[in-house]
């Protein structure tokens, strides 16, 4: 990993625009876009009032940038391998396209995925398994508390030689629950699967080491954690995918298609690595400056050091919650729970859509998930939200 730097941080309410009496602990459902991706916006489109000039290379540069600071991130020493797109649904469709042309891959194995996945990360197997004639095999949530290491368990032990791919979380979308990475690949590459990942409630919050790691794929969407616009994600590819079949054929994928006085000259063959993978128009030259804006800044603040904010941040209001009858996953290293996504179990009794609009009245922003809510705090956050937020639960509950 590239050095880090342990220095605590401070709030950094001052670089965001949310307005005083808000209590916005909300960030797993969508980032406020802070001052300097705001402004890298309103640039932007005052260029596109006048396109005068725009050079074929203006086209690319733009995620040229985006690579970079996307691979300074996650500790990806290979800019090539990182593909421009829409959502993670796009993503994981490349994953599903690519599928039958796995090595070994045979009717009867499986796909394993953990219980309660995103729904991105579920319906792309849908028609690759019937046409495979693979059988997805879900790895249940324990019922019992702590659920991390028991669910840890499970996922590993449903990894096995029948296995062709395995889909992972860094964090549970849901409940912030850790399953560990590292294990996974390791436990993956035995036995010959693919592993791909949705790192879009953890990447740009919580520390991935993709050099650890080794997944084939990491898709991440960039409007939550990597504080980017909607529409605007990123995807790691491997060298499992450098020959693979792409979604749609974008010109822009193409050798030499910066060269715009020879693009009547078709080129059969693509740009390398991931390049063929990225979506068509993916210049984005409004949303492209807000990302790279939005990407600059996490790695100046640096995902341990938004771990360490958020754990000071909230750890007080766990035991005050866990009176009223509530249930947070224990802290438990890479099989516990992370600090910038919680779920908050309520009691029984509690009704979360309810607990949620009682909030909402008092303007804290926190969602309801299944029996849970998810507790989603930042760097824009301070002891007021989370004294709010403990407030308004200890009056309902």
């Amino acid at each position: 990993m590239p050095n880090v730097d342990y220095t605590p941080l401070n709030t950094q309410k001052h670089r965001f625009s949310l307005p005083e009496g808000l209590h916005y602990l909300n960030c797993a459902t969508r980032a406020p876009l802070s001052k300097l991706a705001e402004q890298a916006g309103h640039d932007a489109i005052s260029r596109d009032t006048n396109p005068f000039g725009l050079r074929p290379d203006d086209f690319f540069s733009g995620a040229t940038r985006v690579r970079s600071l996307f691979s300074e991130l996650i500790n990806n020493p290979d800019p090539d391998r990182i593909a421009i797109v829409p959502s993670v649904s796009y993503g994981m469709a490349i994953v599903a396209r690519n599928l039958p042309q796995k090595p070994g891959i045979r009717a009867g194995q499986t796909i394993v995925l953990v219980e309660s996945e995103f729904p991105s990360d579920v319906y792309a197997w849908d028609r690759v398994s019937k046409e495979l004639n693979l059988t997805i095999k879900t790895v249940p949530m324990p019922d019992e508390f702590p659920k991390g290491p028991t669910w840890n368990e499970r996922l590993l032990d449903a990894i096995g030689p029948d296995t062709a791919l395995v889909m992972v979380p860094p964090v549970h979308w849901m409940y912030g629950i850790r399953f560990d990475l590292e294990a996974v690949g390791k436990r993956a590459r035995e036995v010959g699967a693919w592993f791909a990942i949705d790192g879009t409630q953890a990447v740009g919050a919580l520390p991935f080491d993709l050099t650890a790691v080794q997944p084939d794929v990491l898709v991440c969407a960039g409007y939550k954690w990597l504080m980017g616009p909607y529409s605007l994600g990123l995807a790691y590819f491997g060298p499992a995918f450098d020959d693979g079949v792409p979604l749609e054929e974008g010109w822009m994928n193409r050798l030499d298609s910066n060269q715009f006085h020879r693009l009547m000259d078709y080129q059969p063959a693509y740009r390398p690595k991931a390049y063929r993978y990225n979506v068509g128009e993916q210049s984005h030259f409004i949303q492209m400056p807000m990302l790279e804006a939005a990407l600059s800044q996490l790695v100046d603040w640096q995902p341990e050091r938004i771990q360490a904010y958020t754990n000071e941040l909230t750890q007080a209001a766990w035991p005050a919650l866990e009176k009223l009858g509530c249930h947070v996953e224990p802290v438990n290293g890479s099989q516990g729970r992370s600090h910038h996504l919680v779920g908050l179990w309520l009691p029984k009794h509690a009704d979360p859509m309810a607990v949620q609009q009682a909030l909402l009245a008092q303007k804290v922003a926190v969602s309801a998930r299944a029996r849970a809510l998810r507790i989603a705090p930042h760097l824009y956050n301070t002891p007021a939200d989370v004294d709010a937020l403990v407030d308004v639960l200890t009056n309902v509950l």
